[in-house]
């Protein structure tokens, strides 16, 4: 069992060592030894891959402790730190945020909050889609036609039409592409693999635009 320092600043140098010795004070006055740092400068607007999220999944085991100074250092927005939150916890991983001790899932308020955060994320997700589904029938009736462009070499993507408008949002909040895969494939008739969707976003002028505006993980 490991102990992981998750530090992550704008550009600010010197705010990154305040962070550090906030880390350092915490595990000091508690006894706990912190094994590694993960550290990084950069724009909460960066992807998982760029923010070393992806990395910090990899390496957090089951019965491993991540702290980190408070809750919005780890996502770019309150769905994905949800969905990183949730993945941690189904890992096996206990989370102690210093400054908001109340959300931290290590101690005897775990499951409680799990349960939580687990209600928000799945919310946010109905939310998104309930917006999506009433902006394409409002689209169907003003006469818009949904469709993809002539000539994608990738039938099968052509079943993700309807669900434009849907990944369009989850681009923009900076999902990936395998979230969005998640997501949206229970909505689907038949599951479609991650290369129909990547074929999709890459092939639409529109999404392609988001997602490279967005920084968006693959």
């Amino acid at each position: 069992m490991a102990t992981i320092g998750y530090i992550r600043v704008s550009s600010d140098h010197q705010d990154l060592e305040g962070q550090k010795h906030l880390l350092w004070q915490y595990a000091h006055e508690h006894k706990i030894l912190i094994d590694e740092f993960i550290e990084v400068e950069v724009s909460s607007r960066k992807d998982t891959k760029t923010r070393r999220i992806d990395e910090l999944l990899e390496k957090a085991q089951s019965g491993d402790t991540l702290i980190v100074a408070e809750l919005s250092r780890l996502g770019r927005n309150m769905l994905e730190t949800l969905n990183i939150i949730n993945t941690l916890s189904e890992h096996g991983v206990q989370i102690i945020f210093i400054r908001q001790p109340e959300l931290s899932t290590k101690g005897p308020q775990e499951n409680l909050l799990l349960a939580i955060y687990s209600y928000f994320a799945e919310t946010e997700r109905t939310f998104i889609s309930i917006r999506t589904k009433q902006g394409l029938a409002a689209a169907k009736e003003r006469g818009v036609i949904l469709g993809r462009q002539k000539g994608s070499k990738n039938k099968k993507s052509r079943r993700l039409d309807p669900f434009k408008d849907q990944i369009a949002e989850l681009l923009t909040r900076g999902l990936t592409i395998s979230a969005i895969q998640k997501m949206v494939n229970p909505e689907l008739p038949e599951p479609l693999s991650y290369s129909s969707f990547k074929f999709f976003i890459a092939h639409d002028d529109l999404l392609k635009r988001i997602k490279n505006q967005a920084g968006s993980n693959p």
